[in-house]
């Protein structure tokens, strides 16, 4: 198909419109008032005394004074009068002329000369064209219906030429003039035609969105019209009610009636009752319309939603409530007594008539705080169940906001109550058990601290007449039961701490861990599974040593994961026929089922493996925020010649194991003599003290021993023993100082294998906290001098030569 091809050249006069298109067979009325129009209507009729036919204008758009490339061949159809009197022309539209260079005619209008454009479109139409000509119909039809143009419709549906039906679009009032110039300019029929149905469907999209715009305005304007008008008529129904029975209240409307006899029947406390009711007062005075009316509702709603008056009654079976907390969770002595003494104390106070002493309640406040997965969060529910009483959740990790524990004030659009009263009304009770979970967790920005705001709700001296801020009434907390969870007790402030009874968790041993999945975990994963006790079975070989060496952990987080795989690979071994149920899983098992053991104690290792089966390594014993860690601590010198003297230390290590680093090596300089020590080599040759785990920041004092006996076996040229653990700060003088978490440390040696553990001497009365099975298995070494810790910790020399010191390397 031909765009375009000049078929001869025209000398045409100039008919020059602003800012105004004319397309080939448009007729357009023109105003001979105007000096260009009329110069060129009668150049064209000067020129057409001398040619046949009617006067030709070349109709050319001139937008911003800038002449368009392409015009529109004219015949003045007629001149005469227009409408409003004044003289006028009707020129049609013919052809597209490209306009060339100007040249001389008469009159005074502009000469120009130009070519057609010839248009081609193949005859019959192709299906793309002419499913392009049915579009363009169906369009132009449905936008002349929505102008009532019913008239217009036949003749648009009886053009069938392609160019004609382009440029039929050019009579479309909401086309710009810059969307006519590009239909004039387009000289590709097919193109243009696709051109003007374009810009007549995007016109119908606009068209649409207004009329649905002004739909939903004006349905939004007559709904609230009609609630005005409605409202009117109800006020004027009830002042006509009033004044019929003789009530003198001057706007007592039926709503805030309801909500005064609600508030009379609730049997709120008195404070509360009065400050509810002098909302009720505002809620009659406020406009249906006002937004303050909707505050006052929500508020009265939340006050009255509120269990003022419930209480559960506490279970004062002192010995049941001793049973529910073994059966639910193995180990964990010190919570469960705690629980029991509070009880116990809790059925005196009644039983005396103590209930309440000076507004306050017997409430009480604990701090669980333990390594992840020893059940702090499920002991929460336990308790609950063990008292009779109501439990509910608050989450706490991550909250940033003050609002969300002391709440919104009710200025602020969607104000609600803080995260403890929510828990209150939740829990329908004023004595319920409410677990404060991940309490280490809050953190602070420009909205607040949380924490400060928790001090007083945890503070039993003043809880009793806590306020929120939303509410505005004193709430009494003083009978509930707090209960916070945290990892790291240091994370917490100092001021919060010391509201609470701080309960340490310190992990299970792994008796209790086998104990643990045997009645809890195992039974769980297998309805989990799909599977039942009879069809699969786990020896307690097999519990023990998914315990100890696919697992290390203070919790059973992970080991219940592990038999949560174990019991799924089975369940897929049987669906696919590899395996007969029932089946009963030994030790041997484990490694085909799930892998080998990632956890393999040091003392299981072959000898020449082993960390500590070169001299300057020694075993030694942390606390981390998992519970307690076997931590290893490796020691070189270097070699003199590089001259890299002085102390180097790695591993990501805080100030105070820095400082340990330093009284180590001063201890052996100084004391180097009398433990026939080659210090000499400490003047001249650089020492390395390397932590491995380097990714992991490390701190504090207690590897004060584990540096030391890792130097002095270094320069000795004596093993470390593998079966030794030690934990201790060491003084300058070689005295051996008191650390914390001896529990951890111990339950860490315990699980790691490790036989002997070496202590300090002031830390004995800690043991008491040990397990007794824990104990029993292990061999330790209560010391108050570090000369102790290098006899009990270094193996014997194997020869009585010198020891030659190793460099590094």
């Amino acid at each position: 198909m031909a765009a375009e091809s000049p078929a001869f050249t025209l000398t045409l006069p100039v008919l020059p419109l602003d800012d105004e298109v004319v397309l080939p067979g448009m007729v357009v009325p023109l105003d001979l008032s105007d000096a260009e129009v009329r110069a060129a209507v009668e150049a064209a009729q000067a020129a057409a005394r001398s040619e046949p036919g009617k006067p030709k204008v070349l109709l050319v758009p001139r937008v911003d004074g800038t002449y368009a490339r392409t015009g529109v061949l004219g015949t003045v159809e007629q001149v005469g009068r227009l409408a409003d009197g004044d003289p006028g022309a009707l020129i049609r539209g013919r052809s597209r002329v490209r306009i060339g260079a100007g040249t001389t005619g008469p009159g005074a209008a502009l000469w120009v000369e130009g070519a057609r454009v010839e248009e081609d479109v193949p005859e019959p139409l192709p299906g793309q064209v002419a499913e392009l000509v049915k579009e363009y119909k169906a369009l132009a039809t449905t936008w002349l219906k929505k102008r009532g143009a019913w008239q217009v419709v036949d003749r648009v549906q009886a053009i069938d030429d392609v160019p004609a039906l382009a440029d039929n679009s050019g009579y479309s009032p909401f086309l710009t003039t810059e969307q006519k110039l590009e239909l004039l300019e387009t000289a590709d029929p097919v193109a243009r035609l696709k051109l003007a149905t374009q810009q007549l469907r995007d016109h119908l999209a606009e068209q649409e969105v207004a009329e649905t715009i002004a739909k939903d305005v004006q349905e939004g304007v007559d709904k609230q019209q009609r609630e005005f008008l409605l409202r009117r008529q109800l006020e004027a129904v009830r002042k006509e009610l009033r004044e019929l029975n003789g009530e003198n209240s001057k706007d007592s409307a039926e709503e805030s009636d309801d909500y005064r006899a609600r508030v009379e029947a609730a049997g709120l406390p008195e404070k509360v009752r009065e400050a509810a009711l002098k909302e009720v007062d505002k809620l009659e005075r406020a406009s249906d319309q006002s937004p303050e009316g909707s505050w006052i509702r929500t508020w009265l709603d939340t006050v009255l939603e509120m269990p003022w008056n419930e209480r559960t009654e506490d279970a004062y079976d002192i010995q049941g409530a001793q049973a529910v907390l073994d059966a639910e969770h193995a180990g964990l002595e010190d919570v469960k007594e705690r629980i029991t003494e509070y009880l116990a104390v809790r059925k005196r106070r009644s039983d005396r008539g103590l209930g309440v002493v000076g507004g306050r309640r017997g409430g009480a406040v604990l701090a669980l705080v333990g390594p992840p997965g020893v059940g702090k969060t499920s002991l929460g529910e336990s308790v609950a169940h063990a008292m009779g009483r109501r439990f509910v959740r608050v989450a706490l990790g991550g909250v940033r906001d003050e609002a969300e524990i002391r709440g919104h004030r009710r200025t602020y659009v969607g104000a609600l109550p803080g995260r403890i009263v929510r828990a209150i009304k939740e829990a329908g009770s004023m004595n319920p058990v409410v677990l404060l979970d991940e309490i280490d967790k809050v953190g602070s920005d420009f909205r607040g601290d949380p924490a400060a705001a928790l001090l007083e709700v945890l503070d039993p001296a003043q809880n009793h007449t806590f306020r929120d801020h939303y509410l505005e009434v004193e709430l009494d907390l003083s009978d509930v039961v707090f209960l916070a969870t945290a990892n790291v007790l240091e994370a917490i402030p100092e001021a919060l701490a010391d509201r609470m009874e701080i309960v340490r968790l310190d992990g299970y041993t792994e008796d209790e861990k086998v104990v643990i999945a045997r009645d809890h975990l195992l039974p769980r994963q297998l309805e989990r599974a799909g599977l039942d006790a009879q069809e699969v079975t786990l020896e307690e070989g097999a519990l023990r040593k998914l315990a100890g060496e696919y697992t290390r952990e203070a919790g059973v987080r992970t080991l219940e994961r592990s038999i949560a795989r174990l019991l799924r690979k089975i369940a897929a071994q049987h669906e696919l026929g590899e395996r007969e149920l029932p089946f009963t899983v030994t030790g041997g098992d484990l490694r085909a089922l799930i892998g080998r053991p990632h956890h393999v104690p040091e003392s299981a290792q072959d000898p020449a493996e082993r960390r500590t089966a070169v001299p300057g390594v020694a075993t030694g014993l942390a606390v981390t925020g998992a519970g307690g860690d076997v931590l290893y601590v490796e020691a070189s010198l270097a070699d003199p010649e590089t001259g890299a003297a002085g102390l180097t230390l790695t591993g990501q290590l805080g100030d105070v194991m820095k400082e340990s680093a330093q009284i180590a090596l001063s201890f052996l300089r100084s004391h180097g003599a009398e433990l026939e020590l080659p210090v000499a080599d400490l003047k001249d040759r650089g020492v390395h003290i390397h932590f491995p785990a380097g990714a992991v920041p490390k701190d504090g004092p207690s590897a004060g021993v584990t540096m030391t006996t890792a130097l002095a076996s270094l320069l000795s040229g004596r093993l470390v023993r593998t079966d030794v653990a030690m934990t201790g700060e060491v003084s300058l003088t070689g005295r051996v100082l008191p650390i914390g978490g001896v529990k951890q440390k111990l339950l860490a040696a315990h699980r790691a294998g490790v036989t002997t553990v070496i202590i300090p001497k002031r830390n004995e009365p800690d043991l008491d906290d040990v397990p007794a099975e824990v104990l029993d298995k292990l061999d330790v070494q209560a010391v108050t001098d570090v000369r102790q810790v290098l006899e009990l910790a270094l193996a014997p020399a194997t020869s009585d030569a010198a020891p030659e010191v190793p460099a590094a390397a």
